[in-house]
């Protein structure tokens, strides 16, 4: 039986700038994750634009911290919940518009709908968007990729908000993207991309989309309450291969399962917590360290504190 903490959300919203978004205190935020599992954000705020989020960020004591959340398709809340302000970028940050071979959008677009978006716009080379569940922001984030191709393979620009409030325009050069990373610390919020494609034929477009959507649902278990790709794949390794190798394929611990169908996924059966999704995980990393050798990353986004942590916002 987990019990809410003494709340300090009414002090911290009294703290914070006046805005025209919205403020919620103790949200849940399991429900917005794809795991639907974990604790609440003290604070959670929706801007109303791009100049509400800005005037925030400027005014924002600095000993507050600030989370940004997306869809909640890659990531996994603590059960302890997550301190501070959750900052979730809704429709005012989803816009989706494209120019000859140019495909502009918000941080909050789905990539699957910026890759339709770019097929009714004739653009190919964007398909590759519709194999991430997720948001154009955490793509970003990630330099996340699918099917062979990356974000940075598309990129052309990145607007982002600095810890300063100031609005800045983000090269290539600036972003650093390796495999599943940027350079681009956690004190920024990403508002909008530019990507690139080319010139193509819509039926063959709509074919390559058509395809990876069912490439992605005969492979993965994209009906079951999961959190996406797991681990990164190590240099020269396929993580799924190196889980299977370790015995873990179907292994449960709790609510929480290592999928039959794909071993770099992680489900919640039902019932699991989020204490138990994140320890199967690190039951895993471990089993193949020993017997590969191989460090596993999470490539699974953790936010938030365990239980027990002397600051969680909910306690056992």
């Amino acid at each position: 039986m987990m019990a809410a903490a003494p709340s300090s959300s009414d002090g911290l919203i009294a703290r914070l700038p006046k805005v025209r978004g919205t403020y919620e205190a103790m949200a849940d935020l399991g429900k917005l994750t794809w795991f639907r599992v974990g604790g609440p954000a003290e604070v959670l705020y929706a801007p109303a634009d791009v100049s509400d989020l800005q005037a925030f960020i400027t005014a924002l004591p600095k000993d507050v911290p600030f989370t940004v959340v997306g869809l909640g398709s890659n990531m996994l809340v603590r059960d302890g919940g997550v301190p501070g302000v959750v900052i979730r970028l809704g429709r005012a940050f989803a816009m989706i518009e494209s120019e000859g071979t140019i495909v502009r959008c918000g941080a909050s677009a789905a990539d699957a709908a910026v890759a339709t978006a770019a097929r009714d716009a004739g653009i190919a080379g964007l398909e590759f968007l519709t194999g991430i569940p997720g948001t154009i922001g955490g793509a970003l984030r990630m330099n996340g990729g699918a099917y062979g191709t990356e974000i940075k393979d598309v990129f052309v620009a990145a607007t982002g908000i600095n810890r300063a409030g100031k609005i800045v325009r983000l090269d290539a050069e600036q972003m650093g993207f390796a495999y599943r990373h940027s350079d681009i610390g956690d004190d920024w919020i990403f508002v909008g991309a530019e990507l690139n494609g080319a010139l193509g034929d819509k039926d063959a477009i709509t074919a390559r989309i058509r395809a990876i959507r069912a490439e992605r649902e005969d492979s993965q278990p994209t009906q079951a309450r999961t959190g996406g790709s797991t681990f990164a794949n190590p240099p020269g390794h396929k993580a799924w291969q190196l889980v299977d190798a370790a015995g873990f394929r179907g292994q449960t611990l709790g609510g929480a399962q290592v999928s039959p169908k794909h071993t770099n996924f992680l489900i919640n059966t039902g019932t699991a917590t989020a204490t138990e999704l994140e320890t199967l995980g690190e039951e895993v990393r471990a089993k193949v360290k020993a017997q590969a050798g191989i460090d596993l990353h999470w490539e699974i986004r953790r936010i938030g504190l365990p239980l027990g942590h002397p600051n969680a916002l909910v306690q056992a």
